[in-house]
């Protein structure tokens, strides 16, 4: 029997929308700390969504090529499980920001053809996960969360030696067939379970987690 998908919620930033996420059982829950995002949270506002969450849900600080002095104060204040990195930080900055901090990192790799691919590989061998995305429009503000796909059969059944997540235009309506395609073990979803920009819905955040789930 196939492993249970694991589900991140992504762009949190309502005590509602934590409960929401938490109740139905996600495996990660993550906080974006970037200015340009309708999800963006203050370090104070996300300290206090992270006394929600129950233990065994992972916490995640999302962060776009922040520098030490935004990671110092978002670690200090916050209790954190995971650092997302989904701006252009090359694999030495990963290493660096692992041994700095002592967390787990993902690292984020933007996807639109077959030339993206080898950053996967690259980025597998320095970070704890990879999240393979869609790579953003070359005129986008947000490097993610932007509600678009890729191809995914160019990544279908791929296998990487460590944890892997996929994420980009995933909603409740397709991510059974994404996992179906690509095989992917854990899914990432912010803008797809949303009324609108930034705002969390709590019956399609609980129909995308029961949509990764179905056998």
């Amino acid at each position: 029997m196939p492993l249970e998908t694991r589900v991140k919620i992504c762009g949190l930033s309502t005590p509602e929308g934590v409960l929401a996420t938490t109740a139905h059982g996600a495996a990660y829950v993550g906080f974006v700390f970037f200015a340009k995002s309708p999800r963006n949270v203050s370090i104070q506002t996300a300290r206090a969504l992270a006394a929600d969450v129950p233990v065994g849900t992972a916490k995640v600080a999302l962060v776009v090529n922040a520098d030490n002095a935004t990671l110092d104060a978002i670690t200090d204040a916050v209790p954190l499980d995971m650092l997302q990195l989904h701006g252009s930080e090359t694999p030495e900055r990963v290493l660096e920001i692992k041994a700095r901090y002592g967390l787990p990192v993902m690292k984020a790799v933007g996807v639109a053809d077959a030339s993206d691919l080898a950053a996967l590989d690259t980025y597998n061998a320095v970070a704890d996960q990879i999240l393979v995305d869609a790579k953003p429009p070359k005129d986008a503000d947000l490097p993610g969360g932007n509600g678009l796909s890729f191809d995914w059969t160019l990544i279908a059944k791929r296998r990487w030696p460590k944890p892997w997540m996929l994420a980009g235009g995933l909603t409740p309506e397709n991510v059974a067939e994404a996992i179906a395609l690509t095989g992917a073990p854990q899914v990432d979803v912010s803008s797809g379970v949303e009324s609108s920009a930034g705002v969390k819905d709590a019956a399609k955040i609980a129909a995308f987690i029961a949509a990764a789930r179905a056998e």
